[in-house]
């Protein structure tokens, strides 16, 4: 079988295209060769750029399906189509959960049929009123094309390691050093991650099976809170923690895993699980996003506290001064 991946040197593409070799899938690659060109040395790459819209290195060949990991507007996904035309079977899209209708509107256990947010097509600029929506657009672009041979994939937050976003791996590092942890949140919150791996493999079964529709990809198997996250993360590395709930405003809007809209963090695996969808458990993934940390050197993270700032809001939490 031979695909062709967009974006396939990305965090997700790069486990989608570890899993489609795996399988003993032909794969090509597109994207602009500026980034990741260590990875996947032995594989046929064409040069091109989303942003600029050259798409001319898709204009020859055909593939049995093709994986977009990097289609984020509209005009990305329609160009992409417009070059390929009907030289491919199939057309998975990686979309997101946010196209989805938010609380107070929607339930726990929303599944793939969940209303989404209307479509916006004429945006540059993804914010959070805009990336949900453009994602909508392009979900119902690449439907209208292919019909049957569309198929959608709505990933969770995706984890593990190689992360750049460093959402788990924060949480991973900061419960290896033990101690009192800050965290702006309820330590009740459901949490829903998806390990790359996982979903890397429901995309690639899903391809295999010829499978249309759409899919959630989300994890772990069991439900688990935000604080059983940081006690996993701390058993894994052998240490000891103690949360400390602090108010989420002390620290900014956005931190890695909190969330005040829960049902968002509670949808359902069924559909699929049912597809393909393993389920790695979460102390392996939070076990090997700590030895790639470990080995890439431990650099600085882009979210969350660090050691100075976390004590110096344990010390006002504490109603004390920070030590010196």
């Amino acid at each position: 079988m031979r695909i062709l991946v967009l974006g396939g040197t990305s965090f997700v593409g790069r486990a989608i295209v570890d899993d489609a070799l795996r399988t003993g899938l032909q794969v090509t690659l597109f994207g602009r060769g500026k980034t990741g060109t260590e990875l996947f040395p032995a594989l046929t790459r064409l040069i091109g750029d989303r942003d600029t819209g050259d798409y001319a290195a898709l204009r020859h060949g055909s593939w049995d399906a093709v994986v977009d990991v990097s289609g984020y507007l509209p005009r990305h996904v329609g160009q992409a189509m417009d070059a390929l035309d009907d030289r491919v079977g199939r057309y998975l899209f990686i979309s997101s959960h946010a196209v989805y209708i938010r609380p107070p509107d929607l339930a726990p256990g929303s599944d793939e049929d969940t209303p989404r947010r209307a479509p916006v097509r004429h945006t540059e600029e993804l914010d959070e009123d805009t990336y949900g929506p453009a994602k909508v657009a392009c979900e119902d672009d690449v439907t209208t094309r292919y019909g049957t041979r569309a198929t959608i994939v709505r990933p969770g937050k995706v984890v593990g390691p190689h992360d750049p976003s460093d959402t788990l791996t924060y949480w991973v590092r900061r419960a290896a050093r033990g101690g009192r942890v800050a965290v702006p949140g309820d330590l009740a919150q459901p949490v829903q991650v998806v390990d790359a791996r996982d979903l890397a493999r429901l995309v690639v079964q899903l391809l295999v099976d010829d499978r249309p529709g759409a899919f959630h990809a989300v994890g772990p198997a069991e439900p688990v809170t935000l604080g059983e996250v940081i006690e996993t993360c701390a058993r894994v590395a052998g240490s000891r923690v103690e949360p400390v709930p602090v108010p989420p405003d002390a620290v900014g809007r956005f931190f890695p895993l909190v969330r005040d809209n829960w049902p968002t963090q509670q949808r359902s695996t069924a559909r699929a699980r049912a597809a393909g969808l393993p389920a790695t458990p979460l102390e392996v993934t939070a076990a090997d996003i700590l030895a790639w940390d470990r080995e890439r050197g431990e650099p600085p993270l882009s979210r969350g506290l660090s050691p100075e700032d976390e004590a110096a809001l344990l010390a006002r939490h504490d109603g004390r001064a920070p030590s010196a």
